[in-house]
Parts: C-alpha cells; structure tokens; sequence
C-alpha cells in the first residue's frame, strides 16, 4: 500500500514540476549558445595572433599558455562585475566553455565567501572547486594512460 502512495507522490510531484518550470525554445536559446561560445573562440584566437605578432620569437606553447592566461583574467573580471553572470542567463552553456567556465566558477565561490576571510572564506572556497576538478583528471587521465599501456602492450 505504501508504494502505491509513494507512485501517486511522484506522479503529483512530477506535475508540478512540469507546471512551474520555465519552458525554453531550443533552437533559440541554441542559436545564443552557438553565437557566444563561437565569439568567445573568435576572441581567444584574435588574442592569440596577437600574442603571435607581438611576441614573434617566443614559442607557440608559450603563447598558447598566454592566451589561456588572458582568457582566465577576462571571465574573472567579468564575474567580478557580474557581467558573466548574465551572459550565462543568456547564452546558457555557450558562456561556459570549459576553460571561462572554470574560472567563473573559482572567482563566484571566493567572492561568495569572501566575507569568512581571506584564507577561511575565499581561499578555502577556491580549493572546494577546483579540488574535485583535478581529482577527476588525474584519476581519470592515470585510467587512461594505464588502458593505453595495456593496449599497446597487447597489439605490439
């Protein structure tokens, strides 16, 4: 009898859900997404040409590294001004490529709890992102080199 009402709990739940949630049109809030992530590449390359023509002998990987860098500053001052923000209401994923999205969310979680302080509040939050982020990556990167080894091992 109990899973019965707990079915019914669900269904009327799920109702509501549907009632007060916000319908979106896909193919515009896509278009905006496409436009503004497809901007935001444009303006990491026009940097990066830039950086080139400015700086002819230094190495690419080097001017990979300080357009990335450049990248970082720009989504973190837009954050700080709460310009990024509302891009992302905007464009939705399209403002959160991985790299301005990464930094949006460092510089939210240290302004949110700036007021803790310095190293309780900001720094602490800073970590809470990106810990679990390089977690993932090393743990997943390490599974990946170890099925690579094995492959090449196997095929020779």
């Amino acid at each position: 009898m109990q899973a019965e009402q707990i079915k019914k709990r669900n269904k009327r739940y799920d109702k509501y859900v549907e009632a007060v949630s916000p319908k979106t049109a896909m193919l515009p809030s896509l278009a905006k997404s496409f436009w503004v992530g497809g901007l935001t590449c444009v303006i990491a390359q026009i940097i990066f040409e830039l950086y080139t023509l400015a700086f002819p002998s230094v190495s690419e990987q080097a001017i990979i590294g300080f357009t990335l860098s450049t990248i970082i500053i720009i989504a973190v001052f837009l954050t700080g001004i709460g310009v990024f923000d509302k891009l992302g209401r905007y464009a939705g994923a399209g403002a959160f490529l991985p790299i301005t999205g990464f930094a949006n969310a460092m510089a939210s979680a240290g302004m949110e709890f700036r007021s803790e302080g310095l190293i309780f509040g900001s720094q602490v939050k800073f970590f809470s992102v990106v810990g679990p982020v390089l977690v993932n990556g090393i743990v997943w990167s390490t599974v990946a080199g170890l099925i690579h080894s094995i492959i090449n091992a196997v095929v020779g």
